[in-house]
């Protein structure tokens, strides 16, 4: 029977051990080793926490506590569903083993029991030994979270002796309730280990704070709280790891958006290790805090998938121009390639406009017109064509000349394609099927209109102070939106001002009211019937979209999943 297994097994003895008597004996110093895991890449996860363990043991620590499912990475979805992959799991757990022969380690990884359950847990590695391990009690089944479709529930606490502290392993969502809190203070616990693999959303690092305050309060029981950082598909971990003392007071502050390793000293209460100076960042602008979740997101999502870089095109308006700096900044000039494709309609700005953006920004920048290629499509199809009318479908074929030139160029150089869109644009249908929406990755999905404003504004605010020349022209920021498929076309010819489009948006697709609700804030009723009805009839049109991070509360996607054949009419 494996270690793994047995660890399942009930102990006669008591799970529990005494609480020990505090002597006033040496210090402990517990490592929070805010790691940067990739999903299922079990090896390279395993040589990054071994890293990670050896700088703590140079920085003096006692135990390194790494964050939920650190192992695998979070979610690792259906490769739970694989026996392969479990059993690599195992295989992993006996390898890091070696590392845990003078250092305690606390690590994150799925459970599979005799009977073939698999829990959420986290185990005790030292002196060479798996000692203990803990199953995740509290299983989050909401938004981007199903862990009820892989994991079973535990019911016992895990506590285990270290200098003179008595210290409970808990998982996330256990300390948003109060019950497994208590069940560790009950159990004698003078500290409360917690990992997580808390994903971002604009606004939630507040929530976490006062959540993990309310507990420590409660009880009067220290928590350390360490998040998991980096991208994963749809989802960002923004770090931001954390000591609360049990007063209250948060003793240790991670950084956000990268990886680092901070010491707590039950003693001397706040150290950090040499390499990384822990900062609070509370006082970050949300412009800031959403554009660093940007360009993580970009990274770790083009670096995870293989791609050597990126290509996208840039048509001089605001979406490309923000599209552009955020993967400047994510993957550095030269792994970033853009192509203007001006129309017919096109203006004689936007080109220029493009132009200065790769410039300033240093990348490798052409211009392929593509009015031949657009004759050529109009002309194969004049027969299916005549006795029809100029409409939309030449719009979009112009978009659809547009994707089909840029995925050619990402096949042929083995770069990933990403695509502009904005949440606005995706909430009503405003784009085009294998046009505009073709790619890899949306950065801006979940970033309304109005916030790409406000972050092309804050990008080069940031580019000011640090001396250097805005990366996005004025020209680009103050001129109306086009897409630029007709003459004189203007974003407002079919949709209303942003201004108002965007918080209706935000009524009905983030905080899901009705159009009644949206209507009593004081928005016209015809405007909400029309933009209702846009949104709910483009379902289709988003499930073939590219994935795009989450930023708000209410992502399109995994956080967002209502049916594409529906007869439901919001009232």
């Amino acid at each position: 029977m494996s270690v793994l297994t047995d660890l399942l097994r009930p102990d006669p003895e008591g799970a529990v051990r005494p609480r020990p008597e505090v002597d006033g004996g040496p210090s402990l110093v517990i490592a929070l080793a805010q790691t940067n895991p990739h999903v299922g890449a079990l090896q390279e996860n395993i040589d990054q926490m071994v890293e990670f363990s050896n700088h703590a043991k140079r920085e003096g620590a006692d135990l390194v506590l790494f964050p939920e499912l650190s192992l695998t990475g979070y979610p690792p979805e259906d490769l739970l569903l694989r026996p392969g992959f479990l059993c690599q799991v195992e295989e992993g757990l006996e390898k890091l083993l070696e590392a845990a022969d003078d250092i305690s380690l606390v690590v994150g990884h799925p459970l599979q029991g005799a009977n073939g359950e698999v829990c959420n847990a986290a185990s005790l590695l030292r002196g060479g030994q798996l000692e203990l391990s803990y199953c995740k009690q509290e299983l989050p089944n909401y938004g981007v979270f199903d862990e009820k479709r892989y994991f079973s529930a535990g019911s016992s606490p895990a506590l285990f002796e270290l200098k003179g502290e008595l210290l409970a392993i808990t998982i996330c969502e256990d300390l948003w309730h109060p019950t497994v809190m208590q069940q560790a203070v009950d159990a004698g616990a003078t500290m409360v280990l917690n990992l997580n693999a808390s994903p971002y959303h604009a606004g939630k690092r507040g929530q976490r704070e006062e959540i993990i305050r309310k507990r420590t309060e409660e009880s009067g029981v220290p928590v350390v709280y360490v998040n998991q950082v980096g991208g994963q598909d749809e989802l960002i971990f923004d770090g931001g790891s954390f000591v609360m003392s049990g007063r209250g007071e948060r003793l240790v502050c991670g950084e956000y958006f990268t990886e680092g390793l901070y010491l707590y000293d039950s003693a001397e209460a706040y150290r950090c290790s040499n390499a990384h100076v822990a900062t609070d960042h509370t006082a970050e602008s949300e412009e800031a805090e959403i554009y660093d979740a940007l360009v993580l997101a970009v990274r770790d999502y083009v670096g995870k998938n293989g791609f050597p870089g990126v290509i996208m095109g840039l048509s001089g308006g605001i979406d490309s121009a923000l599209t552009l700096a955020v993967a400047v900044d994510a993957l550095g000039a030269d792994h970033v390639e853009g192509v203007a494709m001006p129309s017919l309609y096109s203006a004689d700005m936007s080109v220029e406009d493009a132009q200065k953006e790769a410039e300033r920004l240093g990348i490798e920048f052409r211009v392929i017109p593509i009015k031949q290629t657009f004759d050529a499509f109009t002309e194969t199809l004049s027969g299916e064509f005549e006795g029809y009318g100029v409409d939309a479908t030449e719009e979009n074929i112009q978009a659809r000349c547009r994707g089909v030139i840029l995925m050619a160029i990402a096949n042929k150089k083995n770069r990933m394609l990403l695509t502009t869109g904005n949440k606005s644009e995706m909430a009503v249908g405003y784009a085009t099927l294998y046009g505009d929406m073709a790619g890899g990755f949306a950065p801006l999905k979940d970033i309304s209109k109005m916030m790409v404003y406000r972050l092309a504004d804050w990008r080069n605010r940031k580019a000011r102070e640090q001396g250097e020349e805005e990366i996005i022209p004025q020209r680009v920021i103050e001129r109306p939106p086009s897409a630029e498929l007709a003459p004189e076309q203007k974003d407002s010819d079919s949709l209303p001002p942003y201004e108002i489009l965007d918080p209706i948006l935000e009524r009905y697709v983030e905080q899901e009211q009705c159009a009644e609700e949206i209507i009593a804030a004081g928005f016209d009723y015809v405007v909400v019937k029309r933009i209702i009805g846009m949104v709910n009839g483009n379902e289709y049109k988003r499930r073939q979209a590219p994935p795009g991070v989450k930023i708000t509360a209410r992502a399109f996607g995994r956080d967002r999943r209502y049916p594409i054949t529906s007869g439901f009419r919001s009232q």
